[in-house]
């Protein structure tokens, strides 16, 4: 039985594409995995679609009509109740700057065409049943003048307060868990995209350099040829 199946509530997915094919491909796989899915043809049809039916991931790909699939994503990404949402690029776009692209507005995965059905459930498997088994440190770090906090994705300094996006949240509070120690970035992959998705290595620069603009040089430290670490000597 699939990790859909398994749950008292079925996981909800968002399927856009503009191939008809593709789509129905893509919802019969997942519905027979038990998934409730919606679909959508293009980016602000699946913007309307997300803002109702709010979903936990969305299969998105790059090429459509009315908006392209990386706008799309950069404005899911900014809409409040879809902060902690997955997003899936699933593409005929091969090459590294669309990958870049990707993950700069949040992504978590990225996936070239042609799909193929049962690997792809497996990884989306793998994805929530990870999501699930994530050990609990609890729900709020305070440390170096900041105040971390997973029940909303915040982090707050002073009277500022910053919401962050999944990934980047994910990235920072990892870190702050294990102040002053080093994590390499093949380390910072597995540990915050898992070891059954392949992206880029600086897909980790690119989180770093996106959380630094939002909450200062000093907390995220690079040693060079080495990684990065939190400092909680500020």
């Amino acid at each position: 039985m699939s990790a859909a199946k398994n749950s008292q509530q079925l996981h909800r997915v968002l399927v856009v594409d503009d191939d008809p094919d593709i789509v129905e491909l893509l919802q019969y796989n997942l519905e027979k995995e038990g998934y409730d899915v919606r679909t959508a043809s293009d980016g602000r049809k699946a913007l309307d679609t997300a803002r109702t039916f709010v979903p936990e991931l969305v299969l998105l790909d790059i090429m459509m009509p009315q908006l392209d699939g990386i706008e799309t994503g950069r404005q899911l990404r900014n809409l409040p109740d879809l902060r902690q949402t997955f997003i899936l690029y699933l593409t005929a776009r091969s090459e590294e700057y669309s990958e870049v692209a990707a993950f700069e507005i949040g992504a978590d995965d990225y996936i070239t065409k042609p799909i193929k059905p049962r690997a792809l459930m497996s990884r989306i498997n793998a994805l929530f049943r990870r999501e699930a088994q994530k050990a609990d440190p609890g729900d709020k770090i305070e440390i170096g003048g900041l105040t971390i906090n997973r029940l909303n994705y915040t982090v707050t300094t002073g009277d500022k307060t910053v919401v962050l996006p999944k990934k980047e949240f994910e990235l920072l509070f990892f870190l702050a868990l294990s102040p002053n120690k080093v994590f390499g970035r093949e380390e910072l992959l597995q540990k915050i995209w898992g070891v059954d998705i392949y992206v880029l290595e600086r897909t980790v620069d690119v989180h770093i350099r996106k959380l630094r603009e939002k909450i200062g040089e000093t907390y995220i430290k690079t040693l060079k040829g080495v990684g990065y670490m939190f400092n909680d000597e500020v």
